[in-house]
């Protein structure tokens, strides 16, 4: 089934479009895969795709620069613990309703673009961090595992740490690798990374990275804020899309 014409096309045209997007705007690959493959493949396939593109794409970030000593060293409580959280929220996923699924999507969707659109941020955590980080990790990882969105409250904990820009830019690498890495062993663990959606997921890479070239070159020729703007609210719309579908 996998390998129909017209799944083979959606997944692809789906991750060249993911690709573009986060060449203009340096985000976006995993929520535009789940959005338009979570309520047609299922969450659960959609995520599995995922995997290697997510891992490629996030692999130079989380590497690139001279902090990721220190950001290990700051981090490994949260990302131990989102790991945790992955492990527990796959196990929802493996169990649970493909229409459960889809509803939990829809409104971590619409909770995701609604953060950013209003910019909502978290207070910093001050001397409570070391005991802060694996509680927000781990309940990141835990909505990571279950819809593969890590927004509410992993990235936003991570936004309220005082990062200067380019080491932010390298935590969020080193948090979606590890977290990808997680969900990957997960997946597998739990019986769900099929051979069939291993091969579709290597096959994604391909129009990843003519997406991701692409929008890189076009990056200076479009208005990145207003691109952002029109991105989150498609995406906020195919949220409700997928609320309305479940509930009504």
């Amino acid at each position: 089934m996998i390998w129909e014409p017209a799944i083979v096309a959606l997944v692809l045209g789906t991750f060249l479009l993911a690709g573009f997007i986060k060449g203009v705007i340096g985000l976006g690959l995993p929520v535009v895969a789940l959005a338009f493959l979570g309520s047609t493949l299922g969450v659960r396939e959609a995520l599995t795709i995922m995997l290697i593109p997510g891992l490629v794409t996030n692999a130079y970030q989380a590497l690139a620069g001279p902090s990721l000593g220190d950001l290990i060293r700051r981090l490994w409580t949260f990302l131990g613990a989102a790991c945790i959280g992955i492990w527990f929220g796959v196990a929802v996923l493996a169990g649970a309703k493909s229409e459960t699924l889809i509803l939990l999507l829809g409104i971590t969707l619409c909770t995701y673009c609604a953060v950013t659109l209003f910019r909502v941020q978290m207070p910093p955590p001050g001397d409570r961090e070391p005991w802060l980080s694996p509680v927000m990790g781990g309940t990141g990882g835990l909505m990571f595992g279950m819809t593969g969105i890590m927004i509410v409250p992993g990235i936003l904990y991570l936004q309220t740490l005082g990062l200067r820009r380019d080491v932010f830019v390298q935590a969020l690498g080193l948090t979606f690798i590890t977290i990808t890495l997680a969900l990957g062993t997960s997946l597998t663990g739990r019986g769900l990374m099929t051979q069939d959606l291993a091969w579709m997921s290597l096959a994604a890479l391909v129009p990843t990275a003519g997406g991701l070239a692409l929008g890189q070159r076009y990056r200076h020729h479009i208005s990145e804020e207003r691109f952002k703007r029109i991105f989150f609210v498609a995406l906020f719309l195919i949220g409700l899309d997928m609320l309305r579908r479940t509930l009504l």
